[in-house]
């Protein structure tokens, strides 16, 4: 068996992504049987591939950080004198951990204006005492102007809780999904296509996710006492790469919460 490495042939950018890794397994003329010596060197030399490799996406990122510390400096020479001086953010993002939706990127926000807290599916679970000091520290502390909760069409944490199937760890953080189908089991289940139903339920959880961040003290003595923050549910779209805005009547979902929820004394 002989290995062959393709070499990614990487553009001179600023905004190159990390190289990926290929290989291409040729088969060998010998039998495999005839030649476990060779197997050995195979397995050898397939360890230093991924050895080099390795190497290679950990330098790539130094490289690409030297060339972005040196274009923000070309375009603003205290770029980074203003930005030790502190954050100021008018927004919490709580987005999805998935790879592909870096919240910045998408919005255009620049560094500075999002204080960002990222889970599985986007949870804001009461007994997550990182999600909830997320919250206290960027209402009370940071006085964020916006609150959004991002999910995203395609979410591997939601189609999960949507499969019939022992999970191991993942079972309690899934539940919480599991626990929003059940609230809108009527409403999905009327819906016959199931890719339809999996993206309505990826809109139900934003929902719900936002309910939860009303019910929280920092968000409601803040907004009785400044009128803000205020509540976002958005979904990404990776077809298109837009912005879904789902209109969660925050007003409304505070008033309705408050009835049982009411913490402002």
């Amino acid at each position: 068996m002989i290995v062959v490495r393709h070499y990614p042939v990487l553009p001179r950018t600023t905004s190159t992504p990390l190289p990926r890794l290929r290989l291409t397994i040729l088969p060998s003329a010998t039998p495999r049987r005839f030649c476990s010596s060779h197997t050995a060197d195979d397995k050898d030399r397939s360890k230093k591939d991924i050895t080099m490799y390795l190497q290679e996406t950990h330098d790539k990122v130094f490289e690409n950080n030297k060339s972005w510390a040196a274009e923000q400096v070309a375009k603003d020479p205290d770029f980074f004198k203003k930005l030790a001086a502190g954050q100021n953010p008018e927004y919490l993002w709580i987005g999805c951990s998935d790879s592909r939706i870096p919240a910045e990127q998408i919005t255009g926000l620049q560094p500075g204006d999002a204080f960002v807290h990222r889970n599985i599916a986007n949870l804001v679970c009461n007994t997550d005492l990182n999600v909830m000091s997320v919250i206290e520290y960027a209402v009370k502390h940071l006085q964020v102007k916006h609150i959004v909760v991002c999910g995203h069409y395609g979410c591997g944490g939601v189609k999960a809780a949507m499969t019939p199937k022992d999970l191991g760890l993942m079972n309690p953080w899934l539940r919480n999904i599991r626990d929003v189908y059940r609230l809108h089991e009527k409403e999905l289940d009327a819906i016959a296509d199931e890719e339809a139903r999996y993206e309505r339920l990826v809109e139900l959880n934003v929902y719900e996710q936002c309910r939860n961040v009303v019910k929280t003290a920092a968000l409601q003595q803040s907004y009785a006492e400044n009128g803000f923050p205020i509540i976002h549910g958005w979904v990404f779209n990776f077809r298109d790469g837009m912005l879904k805005d789902l209109n969660v009547d925050f007003k409304t979902i505070l008033k309705d919460i408050q009835k049982i929820y009411n913490l402002t004394n």
